[in-house]
């Protein structure tokens, strides 16, 4: 069906004549700060201590706007006779803002949980070198970072929470098994009266009885009654 002459034209006055009739909402900023959505990409914010200067986050971005510098420092052994041990140490986490396009990509590979997205968004400068922020600066923005949203209760509980209960729980059995008293041996448990019965430890059995065998070997069969001396055939081809 073709269209009707002057359809689009008569649809974008229908639009402007109804935002005409409405009336306009100023926002009034600064004075009044707007609702942001809960993940708006404002400013990303650094948790050092969590950082293990594993370069992961610098070797993703793609606008190489994250730099990083470090150096390595021995550990002592923890305990006597142990090998010591290295360690990075982070001197140097800096965002060029400038370059960067907020893709999120080194929050994402971050395994270590270092770098969070923050809602602040006033950050402007009248310098463009101005907008590379150190370390310093994003740990401040870092306590500006929002709560998680809480968990759904009908949610599957996460794997790491599942083992370290397991772990606990199992824990827990194995201290109240060894803090449990041992039950006291029954009477006359292994000092039986019959002829098989087993004597204690270090004592000779007494005269008429079969020492029992010890536990885990077969007894042999009985063999039975010991067969006579054979008798001479009779003359007459019969036997006695």
């Amino acid at each position: 069906m073709m269209p009707i002459p002057g359809h689009g034209l008569a649809k974008g006055l229908a639009v402007t004549l109804r935002t005409m009739t409405r009336r306009s909402h100023t926002a009034q900023y600064p004075e009044v700060q707007p609702e942001l959505p809960p993940r708006s990409r404002g400013v990303i914010g650094l948790f050092e201590e969590n950082c293990t200067v594993c370069m992961l986050c610098a070797r993703e971005c793609p606008d190489w706007c994250i730099y990083i510098d470090s150096h390595k420092e021995t550990v002592p052994a923890s305990t006597p006779g142990g090998r010591e041990r290295s360690r990075n140490v982070l001197d140097r986490f800096a965002i060029d803002f400038s370059l960067c396009m907020y893709c999120g990509i080194c929050i994402e590979v971050c395994p270590f949980d270092a770098l969070f997205w923050s809602p602040e968004f006033e950050y402007a400068e009248t310098d463009i070198h101005e907008l590379t922020h150190e370390r310093d600066k994003l740990r401040e923005w870092m306590w500006t970072v929002p709560a998680p949203p809480a968990l759904d209760p009908a949610a599957e509980e996460p794997k790491e929470l599942a083992a370290a209960r397991k772990a606990a729980d199992k824990a827990e059995a194995a201290a109240a098994a060894a803090a449990a008293p041992s039950p006291a041996p029954a009477a006359g448990t292994g000092t039986g009266t019959g002829t098989d019965a087993t004597p204690p430890a270090g004592t000779t059995p007494a005269p008429g009885t079969t020492p029992a065998p010890p536990a885990g070997t077969e007894r042999a069969p009985d063999p039975g009654p010991a067969p006579g001396p054979e008798r001479p055939d009779d003359p007459a081809g019969g036997t006695a």
